[in-house]
């Protein structure tokens, strides 16, 4: 899959709203994780993760088990480079697959995790370092 330099945000809300549906709830969630990885809200980016929540990071792989696990790692599990990449991502730049929506380069994913009726968003986090 492959990011056409030509999109735009609309372009993307529209993958989005066409694969995963909920492009209004994406783009509210999308703003949030932003602004809580440019403050290092660890605790804000903790609330999009699904339990247990998978993540690579340092050459290792984690399983972090429950939020909290997540706020007292942040910055190890999820690195200051890669707060940053998410801080500043512009919508228009995202990829969307079936997988759901990437940042940067894979270093983190936005996907809809559907538990009953009702799906929620939830952070997949992928960090590479």
């Amino acid at each position: 899959m492959t990011r056409s330099r030509s999109q735009s945000a609309e372009d993307v809300l529209g993958q989005i709203e066409s694969l995963h549906g909920d492009a209004d709830g994406f783009s509210a969630a999308f703003d949030v994780l932003r602004q809580a990885m440019a403050d290092g809200d660890a605790a804000t980016v903790a609330e999009f993760g699904s339990d247990p929540l998978t993540v690579r990071a340092n050459g290792e792989v984690y399983d972090v088990l429950e939020a909290q696990d997540l706020i007292d790692n942040f910055d190890s599990l999820i690195a200051p480079d890669t707060q940053q990449l998410v801080a500043n991502q512009d919508l228009a730049d995202l990829m969307v697959n079936s997988d759901g929506v990437m940042f940067g380069a894979g270093e983190l994913w936005l996907s809809a995790v559907c538990d009953d009726d009702a799906c929620s968003s939830a952070l997949l986090a992928n960090h590479r370092h």
